[in-house]
């Protein structure tokens, strides 16, 4: 996010749509490479996925963002999104394929080789860009300014000298022994400014930030909209056990794939609403949880091709809360304390699923299952009365967002106000 601040949603997106799309990935690798085994796939969990996560980060690390508007980053973005479209695609092809017809074990290390290289068709980008590196002048100054024959051992004076309470007393954010009289003079003078406490949009500590109502508006959005959808992902295989579906690796991959569909079309579609129309990006979270109750109450309906229908309107749905919610807590409160806070929020999502799964679904399931004297349940009516209140919760949700995005518009309105994210002036901090 520090990197791009320029495009908080498209990265988000991307981002989190990887992830999304990670729990196919390795359905790919356990199916035809481990050939089902779980031992394998536990040693590969164990010990190949740490040592991959340790390699690469090595290349993960802060940069210098632009200054403005890159149509060459832009084209990046665009190649990634279209990457990762691809990959998507070809997963949940391979996943059908797989499941209607018998591979051999060459034929599947030759549909795993591909799904790596496209896996790993964004790393096109930094070569590209390290083989045919761009020659870009300065923004803001004059071609005879940049680069000029002869003159760069000269310097330019500054237009403005800096006062002397200016140059005395440094940055008002690194404190300094001073003396009271220096500090009105200063604050006369404007070279420092009173303390105050940070408004939404500014960079917020982490206790700033938990006492804000938005802080906590969010926080409970995001909490009915991912808990909703992880109680559904947790418990899909039973859902479909008790409607008939005997494997569940199909619904699977189809969440998988739309869910992946929501994260990365959420960080695009709330980028160009928010810069076209400064629409906070939390009006998707509403629109999506409207949706969501409609998913609920297919769900709860038992009617007959309604299953794979609810499955990925609610997948597509789960995944936007996803690619939503990181730019709005960086665009509200700042990226200067940006981990701690964006990790709070991220606990809405195990939050969600001890409350609504763990406890609720379990609850309704066993007593279904006990009425039928067993220990499964058969039936619409082992998780009915879980979707009719989980479709309840959606419904406040979807006022809780629409309430924040009443409030939060006026910051948009000033953050995106010429069409692109308004840079916060440097400070020192």
């Amino acid at each position: 996010m520090r990197n791009f601040p320029l495009s908080r949603g498209t990265v988000a997106g991307i981002l989190k749509g990887y992830i999304g799309l990670s729990a196919a990935v390795f359905t790919e690798v356990y199916t035809m490479v481990l050939s089902g085994s779980s031992s394998n796939l536990l040693l590969l969990l164990a010990l190949g996925i740490p040592i991959i996560g340790l390699v690469m980060m090595y290349f993960v690390r802060p940069c210098t963002p632009a200054s403005g508007e890159d149509s060459g980053e832009h084209g990046h973005f665009l190649f990634t999104q279209a990457a990762s479209l691809t990959l998507a695609v070809y997963l949940i092809t391979t996943t059908f394929l797989k499941d209607v017809l018998s591979f051999s074990n060459t034929v599947s290390y030759i549909l795993v080789a591909i799904m790596i290289v496209l896996l790993m068709a964004p790393l096109a980008i930094p070569l590209k860009m390290t083989l045919f590196p761009a020659n870009r002048k300065k923004p803001g100054l004059p071609a005879d300014l940049v680069g000029g024959e002869g003159d760069s051992n000269q310097t330019m004076d500054p237009l403005l000298a800096p006062s002397a309470s200016t140059t005395y007393l440094g940055s008002f954010y690194e404190p300094e022994d001073i003396s009271e009289v220096d500090l009105l003079l200063a604050v006369g003078e404007g070279a420092v400014k009173k303390k105050r406490r940070p408004r939404r949009g500014e960079d917020f500590r982490f206790r700033e930030a938990v006492v804000k109502a938005d802080f906590w508006l969010l926080w409970v959005v995001y909490f009915v909209g991912v808990g909703s959808g992880v109680t559904v992902l947790n418990n899909l295989a039973q859902i479909g056990v008790s409607l008939g579906v005997s494997d569940a690796t199909v619904l699977l991959s189809l969440f998988s794939f739309c869910n992946f569909l929501g994260r990365l079309g959420a960080g695009a579609v709330s980028e160009h609403f928010v810069r076209s129309k400064t629409i906070p990006r939390t009006f998707w979270m509403a629109v999506t949880q409207v949706f969501m109750i409609i998913a609920f109450l297919l769900y709860a309906s038992a009617l007959n091709g309604t299953l794979y229908a609810a499955t990925a309107l609610l997948g597509i749905c789960y995944g936007v809360q996803f690619g939503v919610m990181i730019p709005t807590a960086s665009e509200l409160f700042g990226l200067k304390h940006f981990g701690i806070i964006f990790n709070f929020m991220q606990l809405g999502n195990p939050a969600g699923a001890l409350l609504f799964s763990g406890w609720l679904a379990g609850q309704v399931y066993d007593s279904e299952a006990a009425k039928q004297l067993g220990s499964s349940c058969m039936g619409p009516s082992c998780f009915r009365l879980t979707f009719l209140i989980l479709a309840g919760v959606c419904g406040l949700g979807s006022l809780l967002s629409i309430v924040l995005t009443i409030r939060i518009r006026p910051v948009y309105q000033m953050l995106y106000a010429g069409g692109s994210f308004r840079l916060p002036q440097n400070t020192g901090h």
